[in-house]
């Protein structure tokens, strides 16, 4: 929908905003009126280059024509139906996540917070049935994120802080260790601990990928003690870091996996991949859902998901990740460049704050956001070249000295 269709005005729209919603989030004076590839662009054909992508989502490029095409093909089709009958974008889909990475089966959900709503209800469930009614506690990690629903909430290692204030008390069985130290995770486990929950990169939390030494000795600790290794990979999976899924990076093999953001290619969609014995703990009636393995959403996901293999898209994520992460670290007052991949964090000194670095960049029309006081994230579209990320980086580095 246009803005010229409507007969209303930008700041008509605002206001109809401003009365009638809930606002949760920070609003950019900004209308996105349409996108297509890196960029988004405004009511008057303003196009912003875009290094956020839907929050990781838009990886094979915004309005992707497959994906589009996908969709207008299967809502002529059979838009929705209760997951009693069987349909042919979830039989497909279905086989082709659990064949790419690794895994047995699967299970579909709307969301990434509902993935891991998910994955903590089964690895819960598969502890009592197993080893009783007790073993149900889960290790996470502190300054981690894992959603906005009371289980990822809770799973969610920030307490006092973030997302978890003013909800009173969070649900039960959970603990939290620092991230990166194995001895610590290990010391946060009781003879109560069913699994150990975690991200392969945090987001959220800065942007600070899992070290070697790190994500094999959780694997091995899990193995030895009976536990399981759950890898939220809401943001990370489907070739962001480098990788289909960043916990390839690592040699390991996860005995739960959410994922979401990116594999619908903006339709929502959610999903968790279990090896058979733990995904053995749903039974029916034990977990379900109206929409999730929804057949629209399931057809995008497959065109998502065969445009991010067949372009190599993860191998243009590790190229131009290294790349874009060697330019940034030449931009002033760089405190430390992390990331894997295109998932990149800038964390600049105390005189610089990441809010105004993403409010400058903002007016230059680059799109990108902040996480704490003085750190920036990107996570551009897989698609982008080179020459975008010379792009950004002169924005950002206009940004920066605009505020010195």
């Amino acid at each position: 929908m246009r803005l010229e269709d409507t007969g209303l005005t930008k700041q008509d729209i605002k206001d109809k905003v401003d009365k009638y919603m809930i606002e949760t989030y920070e609003r950019f004076d900004f209308l996105a009126e349409s996108a297509k590839d890196q960029y988004i662009y405004d009511e008057n054909g303003e196009p912003y280059l875009d290094f956020y992508a839907g929050i990781a989502v838009n990886s094979a490029g915004n309005c992707n024509e497959k994906v589009v095409q996908a969709v207008v093909d299967q809502a002529k089709t059979i838009m929705h139906t209760f997951n009693y009958p069987y349909t042919i974008p979830q039989a497909l889909l279905a086989e082709k996540i659990c064949t790419t990475i690794g895994m047995d089966k699967i299970f579909y959900q709307n969301s990434g917070t509902e993935a891991n709503e998910a994955m903590i209800k089964m690895a819960r469930k598969y502890g009592i049935e197993k080893y009783g009614s007790n073993r149900y506690h889960i290790v996470t990690a502190k300054n981690g994120f894992h959603g906005r629903t009371f289980g990822a909430m809770s799973a969610t290692g920030q307490p006092g802080n973030g997302c978890q204030v003013g909800f009173g008390p969070m649900t039960y069985g959970f603990s939290y260790a620092p991230y990166n130290d194995l001895e610590a995770f290990k010391n946060a486990c009781t003879e109560n601990t069913i699994a150990i929950m975690i991200e392969p990169v945090q987001g959220e939390g800065g942007v600070h990928p899992a070290t070697m030494e790190f994500m094999k000795g959780l694997r091995e600790f899990c193995d030895e003690k009976g536990m399981l290794l759950l890898i939220d990979e809401v943001q990370t999976g489907w070739c962001r870091t480098g990788k289909v899924m960043s916990f390839m990076h690592y040699g390991i093999k996860p005995d739960i996996v959410s994922m979401a953001k990116a594999l619908g290619g903006g339709m929502p969609i959610g999903a968790i991949c279990a090896t058979s014995e733990v995904a053995a703990a749903f039974t029916p009636g034990s977990h379900g859902t109206t929409f999730g393995g929804h057949p629209v959403s399931c057809a995008a996901a497959l065109a998502e998901i065969d445009e991010l293999l067949s372009r190599d898209l993860a191998g243009n994520a590790e190229k131009v990740g290294a790349y874009f992460m060697e330019k940034l670290k030449s931009l002033p007052h760089v405190k430390e460049v992390r990331g894997q991949g295109l998932l990149v964090g800038v964390e600049f000194d105390d005189t610089i704050s990441g809010v105004d670095v993403k409010h400058g960049c903002l007016d230059r029309r680059l799109l990108i956001t902040a996480i704490g006081s003085h750190t920036i994230r990107m996570i551009p579209p897989l698609i982008i070249t080179e020459e975008d990320c010379d792009k950004a980086v002169a924005i950002i580095k206009e940004s920066v000295e605009a505020l010195e």
